[in-house]
Parts: structure tokens; C-alpha cells; sequence
């Protein structure tokens, strides 16, 4: 009766923005969770995540807890069963990348290496290039800013962000098409036009 008492308290005060019913809960079984959490997941900060998530679910979700019968069984089935989730969901994403890695080709591999390696490449060009004209290219390509927004930002005009854009694109392009490495230029130039556009 008590627990239940407990639950309909923490309804009222939370109905009524009060904080008080939900900290003593929040207080009393917190640790024990984490205790419990941790059996399953074997990580403290994971089992920290996941209980206060289900802290969090039960403050936003305050209308369902008139049909809780007992906060404590809540809780700990709550806990269990996201621990259980997370370390089912981690399985599952370990497997399929095995599983993706098993079916890779040696030309499949030679190929993510070459790209990883003209996208070194670019970005060791990017810091090259002149101190504005970078800055500008970065809050474009790395941030997702718009000419408009890169123009207020740094207190210039769109145009002056456009012709900073078209110079690094410029530079960058006549860099990274030297033929610096034994890959034909054809494929390398194929393969730097789509990372431009990354």
C-alpha cells in the first residue's frame, strides 16, 4: 500500500508541478538500478544512461502512472528490460557488421582505401588554403551554413562568400588533380568531384 500511495503522490506532484514525490523516488532507487543495470550491460556509464532514461520516461509520461500498481516492480522491469534491449540491439549491429566485413572483396577494400586516402588528402589541401577564403569554405561544407548565413556570420557580403567558395573550390581542385599518387587521374578526378560535394 505504501508503494502504491508512493505512485498516486508522485501523479499529484508531478500534475502539479511540484518536484518533491518524484525526487524521493528518484532518491531512494536510483543506485539500486544502476546496481541492477550493470549486471547486464557491464558498463557503469551505460547503466547510469539507460536508468536515467527510464527516469525521465516515467516524468513524461506522468498520466500512465495511475495504472502502475507497485513504483518498484516499475522500475526494476523498466531496467531490466532496457538493459536487456540494449545488449540485444548490440548483438544484433555486431553481427551485421560482421557479417558485412566477411562479404567484403579484396577490390572492395582496395577501393574504401583509396578513397580514405584522397580524402586525407583533400583535407590536408583545405587547411592550405587562405586563412578567410578556408574559414568561409568550412562554415559552408563542415557546418551546413548558407551564403546568407556564412554573410552575417562573419560580417561580409553573400557575394564576397560566393567568390571565396568558387576560389577554394578552384585551389582545391587544381591541388588535388596533380597526380600525386599512381591512381589515374581520371578516377581520382571522379572521385574528388564527389567528395566537393560531401
Amino acid at each position: 500500500m505504501q508503494q502504491r500511495g508512493a505512485v498516486e503522490n508522485i501523479q499529484h506532484f508531478i500534475n502539479n508541478g511540484h518536484k518533491a514525490a518524484f525526487t524521493n523516488i528518484y532518491t531512494q532507487y536510483f543506485k539500486k538500478l544502476l546496481m541492477e543495470s550493470d549486471k547486464y550491460v557491464k558498463d557503469i556509464q551505460l547503466a547510469e544512461e539507460i536508468v536515467q532514461d527510464v527516469f525521465l520516461k516515467i516524468w513524461e509520461r506522468s498520466d500512465e502512472l495511475n495504472e502502475i500498481k507497485s513504483i518498484k516492480s516499475y522500475l526494476y522491469r523498466s531496467v531490466i528490460n532496457s538493459s536487456i534491449n540494449y545488449i540485444n540491439r548490440q548483438k544484433s549491429l555486431e553481427l551485421h557488421h560482421q557479417k558485412i566485413i566477411s562479404e567484403f572483396t579484396e577490390q572492395q577494400l582496395e577501393e574504401i582505401d583509396e578513397e580514405n586516402q584522397l580524402i586525407v588528402e583533400l583535407f590536408d589541401e583545405i587547411e592550405k588554403l587562405p586563412l578567410k577564403c578556408k574559414e568561409v569554405f568550412k562554415l559552408n561544407r563542415f557546418e551546413r551554413l548558407k551564403y546568407r548565413e556564412i554573410a552575417l556570420k562573419l560580417n561580409i557580403s553573400e557575394r564576397t562568400v560566393e567568390n571565396h567558395i568558387a576560389n577554394a573550390l578552384k585551389l582545391l581542385r587544381e591541388a588535388m588533380l596533380k597526380d600525386k599518387t599512381n591512381a589515374p587521374v581520371s578516377n581520382k578526378s571522379r572521385g574528388f568531384e564527389a567528395l566537393l560535394f560531401f
